[in-house]
């Protein structure tokens, strides 16, 4: 069983910067693929980001690529999402998922995590 909290959330303005964190609980931690998804009001949820175990592999959504980066401190059982030049259209809940994988790979579709954390509000003024 693996237990996410997510934090780092709140209000900035435009072309500001964030870092969200996603904290697990468990022993597998190093054996998780880890993944970002958001929501925004009316929406359904969407890919963001996605680290394999390892961290040697990352993937981004095309909205968010050379803006965010992710990354995981296997260490703290933490995965992290820096968000930098924020844009109103990245206001949305944004929640960490995670799933064991037998290898180092990533995880781009939420249907295959097994794991979510309650999600965090990050919210970006025009």
């Amino acid at each position: 069983q693996v237990q996410l909290v997510e934090s780092g959330g709140g209000l900035v303005q435009a072309g500001g910067s964030l870092r969200l964190s996603c904290a697990a609980s468990g022993r597998t931690f190093s054996r998780n693929a880890m993944g970002w998804f958001r929501q925004a009001p009316g929406k359904e949820r969407e890919f963001v980001a996605a680290i394999s175990w390892s961290g040697g592999s990352t993937v981004y959504a095309d909205s968010v690529k050379g803006r965010f980066t992710i990354s995981r401190d296997n260490a703290k059982n933490t995965v992290y999402l820096q968000m930098n030049s924020l844009k109103p259209e990245d206001t949305a809940v944004y929640y960490c998922a995670a799933v064991i994988t037998p290898k180092a790979i990533v995880v781009v579709t939420s249907t295959l995590y097994d794991y979510w954390g309650q999600g965090t509000q990050v919210t970006v003024s025009s």
